[in-house]
């Protein structure tokens, strides 16, 4: 089928056409003609402040299948996913059996084959994500495995982190972690501050992400290796990593695209879908974080996808599972919290290139003869989500009801064309 982006602003900084309106044409999945001519096609794409990217990635997503299908499954996850303009995602091992073998890694790459969403398989750093013993982190490698994470556990022993920082050497892999000392964490249900104490509520504290990356920046420059840092939330543990890359350190770091939309004070009380890990912090944190993402250090913006099912989240505060759903909104989301420090350039090239450079992948360039991978979006139309239409199994956002600014208009990817 041919598919015609009529007028549509390009966003690839690889091409000569970067940052101009004009006509693409896609026949079979290539990109055949770029110019001020209208060729003919079956489908023609035609919306008011049309853009065009390569397609953008996230790099941390929960999808429950096997094991926890009710709260997410393949099929749904990569229909969010390509709803919220993704092309592809990398699925945390956190599933049931985890993600620690040959068979578990083919499982995702092979019920994905043919979905216009590529799934990309995290692999477990230790057996069942219990941080004691390292898995088979080159064999996974070898199966299709893209990085190495316990997902929404964060490694504890510093000699796990050292011996995995080796391993990957050996294959030049990335090691992920999200920075967390749970002994500091333990029973904690939001941010610690004034506001946790004004509810009730023990809290969480900054210093239990700082300690944990001011530990595993130490171990990276003793070992050397790739590190990547899932979910930063802190002023402090951003200029540590500042600080790190200036020295020459391999380390790099996302931050959820909601992290900014509130901040510990403006959270709804006791609202679940406002309990996430890491928590929404002060308006510091939240600053820091514009200025990290403004001046790169930090590389990624990511969706950090956990649904839920109803049971899980319609409990006390302090009985209900973290983390909400984000795919489908991921963009608009951080369109609407990052308009006033990131031009719409900016913002793309956290979902585009950034998350390529840290995995060291190619970043699609818009050019004739090129494979499309493209997402297609309005950066400037407003709506609203609703849980209606939302097409993931987990029901779980803070951003029902609320107006956002930024819409998908469709993905093109493995020669599948996919509109909304």
């Amino acid at each position: 089928m041919k598919v015609l982006l009529r007028a549509a602003t390009i966003y690839s900084p690889q091409s000569s056409f970067h940052l101009q309106q004009q006509n693409i044409l896609i026949d079979k999945g290539i990109i055949t003609y770029i110019g001020a001519d209208e060729p003919e096609a079956d489908k023609v794409v035609a919306k008011d402040g049309l853009c065009v990217s390569g397609g953008w990635i996230d790099m941390h997503a929960y999808v429950g299948e096997p094991g926890h299908e009710y709260k997410e499954d393949i099929q749904s996850i990569a229909a969010a996913a390509s709803k919220g303009g993704f092309t592809e995602v990398l699925c945390l091992p956190n599933t049931s059996p985890v993600v620690q073998t040959k068979g578990a890694v083919n499982y995702l790459k092979s019920h994905s084959a043919y979905l216009p969403v590529t799934l990309h398989p995290i692999a477990a750093v230790t057996v069942d994500t219990d941080g004691k013993d390292l898995t088979e982190m080159i064999d996974l490698h070898q199966a299709g495995a893209i990085a190495f994470s316990d997902g929404i556990k964060p490694i504890q022993a510093a000699d796990i982190i050292l011996k995995a920082l080796q391993y990957v050497q050996l294959f030049d892999g990335l090691l992920m972690n999200k920075p967390e000392n749970t002994r500091l964490t333990e029973h904690g249900q939001m941010h610690e501050g004034i506001t946790s104490t004004q509810l009730g509520m023990k809290g969480i504290p900054s210093l239990a992400e700082e300690v944990a990356v001011t530990r595993d920046l130490q171990l990276l420059a003793y070992a050397g290796g790739k590190m990547h840092f899932s979910l930063v939330s802190t002023a402090a543990t951003i200029e540590a990593i500042r600080k790190a890359k200036a020295q020459g350190l391999n380390v790099t770091c996302d931050v959820a695209s909601y992290q900014v939309s509130f901040v510990d004070v403006s959270i709804a009380p006791f609202d679940t879908n406002y309990k996430v890990a890491p928590p929404f912090r002060s308006q510091t944190d939240a600053d820091a974080i514009k200025q990290g993402l403004a001046d790169g250090t930090i590389d990624a913006l990511v969706s950090a996808h956990q649904p839920h099912d109803t049971e899980a989240k319609k409990l006390e505060f302090d009985l209900a599972d973290f983390g909400i759903i984000n795919l489908e909104t991921a963009f608009a989301v951080a369109n609407t919290a990052f308009a006033d420090v990131l031009a719409t350039e900016q913002l793309v090239d956290k979902f585009v290139s950034g998350p390529r450079f840290i995995l060291g992948h190619k970043v699609p360039v818009i050019e004739v003869g090129e494979a499309a991978n493209l997402t297609l979006f309005q950066p400037n139309q407003v709506w609203i989500p609703t849980e209606a239409e939302t097409v993931s199994k987990g029901k779980n956002s803070p951003f029902f009801g609320k107006e956002l600014k930024g819409r998908v208009v469709g993905t093109i990817h493995k020669g599948q064309v996919v509109l909304h």
